[in-house]
């Protein structure tokens, strides 16, 4: 799904990247050329961020996306490494390459005037996201407009069908106040989950959750299942994150930017997503008796989230051996007084200490596992 006038260079020879099957209608179709070939520069600049497992997984959905494949589609690993080496020879051509400038009707945006594009797309039906994530990533996406839904006076913008994403394609972001949840994104992400289970089928959380819906009778219909239920859970997180980021302020922002990316930033972003799911999404999730969903939150759950909070897990184990949510919902209570103060004393260090308090800050948080 590669906008059709993308251009490669490959030693003096230019050659158009393959066509997309789209249904945008003409007036559009280079707005699409224009947000991927910067999702393609934000992918020249990051993709080699990730492992090398990670980023091969990745890659072959991303190579499901663009051609259009069904999730039960059978994948030529011989078509997918040549079109993975033809991939990074052209990302070689983009890696100093500035984003372009969005153009929709005569008008001209800056790629991350998110406002003033969507406004421009308003009748289309059509969402624009540009932002930063984990890293300082730069995030790009062109989207069908689903629904848009407001919690607790926010906007909640909900896409389908992506008409342009990049390698990272988050399923939630939250910018400036509003909430973009990608269900394209989101089912993608959940097959990839399920499809990594079923490698050994492990006896875990994501066990029980997949187990909370037919994927061996249904693999279609447990994925629009699935993806309905999930995200009511990103909302939930993002409004938690939105929550978070009122009471860390515009210190907490700058701190993790001046972080290198290492394990640091890493735990410092893990204490944070833990302070936004204690304020919203795991209260929520328990006050409505989501079991599918809080298994699967606990079967997602990062290698370095599981290692900050160890007593939350434990937690978890005794709702599943005892049906008792009580233990959990009080870990809950105790983590969100815990990991604000974790995070006030981060920023505190680094404003006193800036660089030199990087090796005391990976310490405090050591020192502060729950």
């Amino acid at each position: 799904m590669l906008a059709s006038k993308t251009i490669v260079i490959y030693s003096g020879i230019i050659r158009r990247m393959p066509a997309s099957h789209t249904s945008l209608p003409p007036r559009l179709r280079n707005l699409q050329s224009v947000v991927q070939h910067n999702c393609h520069i934000a992918d020249a600049r990051f993709a080699s961020d990730y492992t090398l497992c990670v980023y091969l997984l990745k890659m072959r959905e991303y190579y499901r996306w663009e051609k259009g494949l069904p999730y039960g589609a059978s994948i030529s690993s011989e078509e997918v490494g040549d079109w993975l080496t033809e991939r990074e020879n052209f990302w070689e051509t983009l890696e100093d390459a500035e984003f372009e400038p969005v153009e929709i009707d005569g008008q001209r945006f800056d790629a991350f005037e998110s406002d003033a594009i969507n406004a421009a797309l308003r009748d289309d039906d059509l969402v624009y996201s540009a932002g930063y994530g984990n890293g300082s990533r730069p995030l790009f996406m062109l989207a069908r407009l689903e629904q848009r839904l407001d919690h607790d006076g926010k906007p909640v913008f909900v896409t389908g069908r992506e008409y342009a994403r990049d390698l990272t394609a988050p399923p939630a972001m939250s910018l400036d106040g509003k909430m973009y949840i990608r269900q394209e994104s989101l089912r993608r992400m959940l097959w990839e989950r399920y499809e990594e289970w079923r490698w050994s089928r492990p006896d875990n959380a994501m066990a029980r959750a997949l187990a909370c819906y037919d994927f061996d009778g249904d693999l279609d219909a447990a994925l629009d299942e699935m993806t309905r239920n999930e995200t009511e859970t990103l909302i939930l997180h993002e409004a938690g994150e939105i929550q978070a980021g009122r009471l860390l302020g515009s210190a907490w922002e700058e701190m993790l930017a001046s972080f290198p990316r290492s394990r640091l930033e890493l735990m410092a972003r893990a204490v944070r997503d833990h302070l936004a799911d204690a304020l919203s999404t795991l209260p929520a999730l328990l006050d409505k008796d989501r079991p599918a969903s809080l298994h699967f939150y606990f079967g997602n759950l990062s290698g370095m989230r599981k290692h900050i909070y160890p007593a939350l897990l434990k937690a978890y184990a005794h709702w599943v051996e005892c049906g008792d949510p009580g233990q959990l919902r009080q870990q809950i209570e105790a983590g969100r007084q815990h990991w604000l103060q974790v995070a006030g004393e981060l920023v505190q260090l680094h404003d006193t200490r800036v660089r030199t308090a990087w090796t005391d800050m990976e310490t405090l948080i050591e020192q502060k596992l729950l």
